[in-house]
């Protein structure tokens, strides 16, 4: 005789088959392409100064701001646009904090910082290139006779540690022989550096266009710039994705990347010089400084903003993951060939009437430079 169970039973089981059956309908009914939640917001961080009584992004989020085209875009799809500004001054850490936790989907920002990211295990990509990079400055002190690297040895370097331009310092330093023992390197941040100079408490700095800056202040002398180097000794910045937001979300990737490539395009334009300089300037470094550190490097205008993937930026990834490694300040290699995500740009410049705008690209028709997009 078959054994009866109780009701009770029954009717648990029967709810938890019900209450099972609810959730996965709910979660299929928010799940994306390839079973993954579907975004209902995208976010960006950038860095952002304060600027007439607001935060203000330069660059090219800034124009992306402007232009509104992402923002419409998304919400034609029922997502939202939201940034998060990030001062200059804690800015690779606050944005590797942002990913790591999950908090931002997309960030502009250096390539150091997310080399240490990465190896931390955060799965960053680089969605896009943006531009041929920046360039670092060597000052020295007033009174200070030195005119080369050479001349400082046993001094003290002020060195910003962990931030992008720690790069180009280093290879300055092994290209004339030397090591980071050979200088007493001070940890200070930039915004320090005017009064440490000042003080004669250091000899020297290795800074991004501030250097340019305190020479125009009266404050220090530049004897060296990467204008004098390789072009891969410029420290870079790019676009940057979290890499699950991206395999999980690859139309509202397309889009950020469509509108960073939009914002390159009208940057590029030599009409729009002026008014790019301008905007880098808001609440950032007078317009002159911003002038002086795009002047004399031979890089022509339209190529600074191009978002083409070369043989040299992949070289470039290379170089800053074996230099964080080989200094200790990774405990796991970088695999610059998983970084880097070429998924995404080619389909932009496709969708902007663009192959062939910058001089990397595919051949395009005559017509290219007219296409690019505008913005206000």
């Amino acid at each position: 005789m078959a054994i009866q169970k109780p009701k009770s039973i029954k009717a648990w089981a029967i709810g938890a088959v019900v209450v099972v059956a609810v959730a996965l309908l709910v979660a299929f009914q928010f799940r994306g392409e390839g079973g993954s939640a579907k975004a209902k917001t995208v976010t960006i961080a950038g860095i952002a100064y304060p600027f007439e009584g607001k935060q203000v992004y330069n660059g090219l989020t800034g124009v992306v701001i402007r232009d509104g085209w992402l923002k419409a875009e998304l919400a034609k799809r029922g997502v939202a646009l939201a940034l998060t500004p990030v001062p200059t001054a804690v800015g690779g850490p606050l944005i590797n904090e942002g990913f790591s936790g999950k908090r931002i989907d997309f960030a502009a920002y250096g390539d150091f910082p997310a080399i240490i990211a990465i190896s931390g295990g955060v799965p960053l990509k680089l969605v896009a290139p943006m531009g041929q990079g920046l360039h670092s400055y060597l000052v020295v002190r007033n009174g200070l006779a030195a005119t080369s690297i050479a001349e400082l040895k046993g001094k003290r370097v002020a060195l910003h540690r962990g931030r992008p331009w720690e790069l180009p310092f280093s290879k300055l330093i092994d290209a004339n022989g030397f090591k980071q023992s050979d200088f007493k390197i001070v940890n200070i941040n930039p915004a320090a550096t005017p009064a440490a100079l000042a003080s004669g408490n250091i000899d020297a700095a290795f800074l991004l266009s501030d250097g340019l800056l305190l020479e125009q202040k009266g404050a220090g002398r530049v004897i060296w710039s990467t204008k004098q180097a390789p072009a891969d000794w410029r420290m870079r910045a790019e676009l940057f994705g979290r890499g699950d937001f991206v395999d999980e979300n690859p139309e509202l990737t397309q889009l950020v990347v469509d509108a960073y490539i939009r914002a390159a395009a009208w940057s590029a334009q030599e009409a729009n010089r002026d008014r790019v300089i301008r905007d880098s300037a808001r609440g950032a470094m007078p317009v002159e400084i911003i002038a002086r550190d795009y002047a004399d490097d031979g890089i022509p205008w339209r190529e600074r903003f191009s978002p083409t993937f070369t043989a040299e930026l992949v070289d470039h990834y290379r170089s800053v993951a074996d230099y964080a490694f080989a200094r200790g300040l990774v405990r796991n290699k970088v695999d610059v060939d998983k970084l880097i995500d070429r998924r995404f740009v080619a389909p932009a410049l496709r969708n902007a009437k663009l192959d062939g705008f910058w001089s990397l690209t595919a051949p395009a028709p005559a017509q290219a430079q007219a296409a690019a997009p505008k913005a206000s």
